[in-house]
């Protein structure tokens, strides 16, 4: 074999030694790529899996909210009933109570009266006694604000003692606690009221000192009261 035959064969095979190694370190290199991209692959299934846990707290949350918003529905469903069940119903009237409201309110309107003395002005316009009681029952008033109203009208048309005025009051009707308020409650000077009253006696008869003084206590004013009256009287 010649020289250069020796130095082709030598060429040839350190080309497939090359060859060879070239393709060994193509091999380690994807080899190690591969190798990373694994690696990173069982690493992102750790961060993706907890992701999930995360977000599932707001949903259980909500879950719960769901659960309670029927409940605070249904307790405000139970309160308003139970309100409208405390409401009282209007009483359905009769026509004839209804007219007896009606005559009651404008009797009212017009003059004081205690709550038998209207039972019976009613019955005298010819209600039936069930209709009056239900229509003096029904009006709103207050009958010892009616038993002052009714003092100080007797008061403008006559005079009177405390006592004799409290008795006024107790046969119209007012209970006896009724009259005892409204006298105490009216501005009145019983002096004033025994020497209007003596003038009166004596514009009808004759009286002397003692007897007008007499008359005076038996229609209720005190001694001192009538010896007023009578003083102002010119007795």
């Amino acid at each position: 074999m010649s020289i250069t035959d020796t130095i082709k064969n030598h060429k040839i095979l350190s080309g497939v030694i090359g060859g060879v190694v070239f393709i060994g370190l193509i091999a380690s290199c994807s080899g190690g790529t591969e190798g990373e991209a694994d690696a990173a692959a069982s690493a992102t299934p750790s961060i993706t899996a907890t992701a999930p846990a995360e977000n599932a707290e707001p949903a259980a949350d909500d879950a719960v909210a769901e659960d309670e918003a029927p409940a605070e529905a249904d307790e405000v469903v139970e309160e308003t009933v139970v309100e409208e069940a405390d409401e009282p119903a209007e009483p359905e009237m009769t026509a004839g109570q209804e007219n007896a409201v009606g005559s009651a309110e404008s009797y009212l309107d017009y003059t004081a009266f205690s709550r038998s003395g209207l039972i019976e002005q009613l019955e005298f316009e010819g209600y039936e006694t069930a209709d009056a009681e239900f229509a003096v029952d029904y009006v709103d008033v207050d009958w010892n604000e009616q038993a002052v109203k009714s003092a100080e009208n007797y008061l403008d048309f006559s005079a009177f003692s405390k006592t004799g005025l409290a008795d006024q009051l107790e046969f119209e009707g007012f209970t006896a606690k009724q009259a005892s308020q409204a006298v105490d409650a009216i501005d009145v000077d019983w002096n004033e009221q025994a020497a209007l009253s003596a003038e009166s006696y004596l514009e009808v008869t004759t009286f002397s000192r003692s007897g007008l003084i007499d008359q005076l206590k038996f229609e209720g004013f005190t001694a001192d009261q009538a010896a007023y009256g009578a003083d102002a009287a010119g007795l």
